[in-house]
Order: C-alpha cells, then sequence, then structure tokens
C-alpha cells in the first residue's frame, strides 16, 4: 500500500484534502513503477489541489498518518466546480523517483532501478505507475530534487520561445517574471540572444533578475512603469507577451504600450492604428479578476488562453528536442531552488497550505513523499 492525496468537491459546498491508502500498482509491459521522492508545487498544481476553496476557512481533521483538511467553498464559486462534485482527485504534475518496478517491454525494463524525472498527474503520491515514454533517465549524479521540476517549468519557458519563432514575432515580454520559471526563460533568452521584456511587481523582483543578467526589466509598482514598458518595447521590438497574472489591467496595459511603441516608428497616420500584430497569451490567473482592456489598442490584436501540454501534442516529435534540452541544461539554465521541502502529511497543515498557496516570488515548495 502507498499514501496518495486527494481533492475532493463535496455538494455540501467544501473541498475536502485527505490521504488514502491505494494499492501498490503492477504495471503494464509498457509502464513503470516509480517510487515518488520529490514533486513541486507549482501554480496550476493549486488550481486542482485547491480549486476555489477559501483557504482562511480550513478545518484540521483526520489522524497523524491520514488528515484531512476541510475548507470552505463561495456560493458564487460553486458552479465553476460542479464536474468536480464528488469525484476524488488525485493531485500533482511532475516528480521525480527512482524506477521499483517494470513492465516486460524493454523500454520498461531499461529504466529499472533508474532516478527519472516523469509527468502525467497524481504525482503527490508515495507510489505513481505510469507508461515508460513518460519517464526520462535522470544525467548520471542527479537527485530527484534535480529532477523534479523538469517538465512543467523549463518546457513552459522553451516553449515561449518557440511559440515566439513559430509566429513570426523577435522578442518576448513576460509577466511575473522573477518567479522560478521567468529565471529559467531569462537564462534561455539571454543563450539564445533572444530580447525579452521583463514585468516584475517590486524593486526585489527587479533586483533577482538584474542580478542573473536580464537587461530589460519594468516595475509595474513604479509611477513610470508605462514609460519604461514602451521603451523596451520600442527598442526590442517586442510583439508577443506571455502573462501570468491574467486579471487585471496588465494585459491590457501591454498592448497598449507595444501600440504606442509601434507608432514610433509608423510612417503615416491611421485611424485604426498600427498594422503589427500584438499579441498577449494568457498562461496563468495569478490575479483572479477579470481581464480589462481599454483604448488605445489600435485593431490588430489578439489576446488568448494558452497551454503548454496542448502545445507539445502540437509539436509532436520537435518536443522530444525541448525535452532533451533540459537534460542537457539541468543543472545551469534549468535549475530549479526550494525554499522548503515538505513530507505528504505537512502539506496538509492549514499553516503550511496558507503559505504554499500566497504563490509568493522566490518561494517554491517541494513535496518529498518519503519525509517522515
Amino acid at each position: 500500500m502507498g499514501l496518495e492525496l486527494r481533492s475532493l468537491v463535496k455538494e455540501s459546498g467544501e473541498l475536502e484534502l485527505s490521504l488514502v491508502d491505494v494499492p501498490m500498482p503492477e504495471p503494464k509491459p509498457d509502464q513503470v513503477v516509480v517510487r515518488v521522492e520529490a514533486t513541486p508545487i507549482n501554480p496550476s498544481d493549486l488550481g486542482l489541489l485547491l480549486g476555489a476553496a477559501d483557504v482562511a476557512t480550513a478545518r484540521a481533521s483526520g489522524t497523524a498518518t491520514h488528515p484531512v483538511v476541510t475548507f470552505r467553498i463561495p456560493e458564487q464559486m460553486m458552479r465553476a466546480m460542479a464536474s468536480r462534485v464528488g469525484q476524488s482527485m488525485p493531485v500533482g504534475n511532475e516528480g521525480a523517483g527512482v524506477v521499483v518496478k517494470a513492465g516486460s517491454s524493454p523500454e520498461a525494463q531499461a529504466l529499472l532501478g533508474k532516478t527519472v524525472t516523469m509527468i502525467g498527474g497524481a504525482m503527490y503520491a508515495e507510489y505513481r505507475c505510469l507508461r515508460a515514454s513518460d519517464c526520462m533517465a535522470l544525467p548520471e549524479g542527479a537527485t530527484p530534487a534535480d529532477g523534479a521540476s523538469c517538465f512543467v517549468n523549463p518546457l513552459t519557458a522553451l516553449s515561449m520561445v518557440e511559440v515566439m519563432k513559430r509566429e513570426g514575432h523577435t522578442a518576448l515580454v513576460h509577466t511575473a517574471a522573477a518567479s522560478n520559471l521567468g529565471q529559467m526563460l531569462n537564462k534561455i533568452c539571454i543563450k539564445d540572444g533572444v530580447a525579452l521584456v521583463n514585468i516584475v511587481r517590486s524593486p526585489e523582483q527587479a533586483k533577482i533578475l538584474r542580478d542573473i543578467g536580464a537587461k530589460y526589466i519594468c516595475d509595474s509598482s513604479a509611477p513610470d512603469f508605462m514609460d519604461r514598458l514602451v521603451d523596451a518595447l520600442a527598442e526590442t521590438g517586442a510583439t508577443l507577451a506571455f502573462d501570468a497574472i491574467g486579471g487585471g489591467k496588465l494585459a491590457g496595459q501591454i498592448l497598449t504600450a507595444m501600440e504606442i511603441a509601434a507608432n514610433r516608428t509608423a510612417k503615416e497616420y491611421s485611424r485604426y492604428g498600427s498594422t503589427v500584430h500584438k499579441q498577449v497569451y494568457i498562461y496563468g490567473r495569478l490575479d483572479t479578476r477579470p481581464t480589462e482592456l481599454g483604448a488605445g489598442l489600435g485593431m490588430a490584436w489578439g489576446v488568448g488562453g494558452w497551454l503548454l501540454m496542448p502545445f507539445l501534442i502540437k509539436l509532436g516529435p520537435d518536443a522530444m528536442r525541448l525535452r532533451q534540452r533540459v537534460m542537457d541544461e539541468l543543472k545551469t539554465t534549468f535549475a530549479s531552488h526550494y525554499t522548503r521541502e515538505i513530507s505528504l502529511t505537512e502539506a496538509l497543515q492549514p499553516a503550511i497550505i496558507e503559505a504554499y498557496n500566497r504563490r509568493a516570488t522566490g518561494e517554491k515548495f517541494l513535496i518529498v513523499p518519503t519525509k517522515a
């Protein structure tokens, strides 16, 4: 038996987190069983883990080995949770560990005893059974903690540059730019010679990026934010942005600044604005308010949602090229840093839940299921 973390939305308007005992899985021919030794808490995991729960309403129960935490879901948010009612859902997008069982296929047998990184959901558990093709053996000397975050952040950062190239843009804008993902994106862009405009929310975050060599940094809390953003966009020619904030005015401010920057070099006036297409992809919702778009955007612009997995599927075999680059630069470009390691039971302590749900820049939690 092994423990697995579950998230359940109840008809009563509550969300319940618990640890449940699940049988040790038996792998099919093309599968392996991995003893999970490290799995990160990403913002994308929190959407499933906590849903629309009000974390301030946490009530702890259960036992020391099988804790239970229950939260209220605001009544107006239950409609969005309707499809989840009654489903006990496993959580955790990615992780790393040691292959302890393998199916009969050559691909599965080749991984037996290896330390691997993996993706496929249900990682907040002591054991995970999945296809061998969803695992990659880590380089010699790499630990599970080194490989726990090999997929979501690294492949998202690499994919942003890939989207830029495929859609004909020449530079990027990124928000929440001092995050782990943002720092990786800076290292990629510096190495590959791609101009990157970073939008942060404080002087402290700006310093994080200056220290790793970022050139264009705009602090949205500063009074001259829009002026500095327009200058950076005019200099870089960036017409593509990836926005992790989602709600509020920022996406609209980026499009407005792109339009102003484009018009600086316009040869003639047009009542419809510039003909340069400006695109913002929203890939996160750190701000859950509606997205606000003001006037002054021109008519050549787009705002849309963007997710990693559909893009990787669209890439097809080319996705392996990105995955191999992550392995090659695991301890440099794609090194992840964690501020705290917690056990599965600690992950259900209300005070710790409140801490990792803050999603503070520079703070990243790692669940270590083997930790007592």
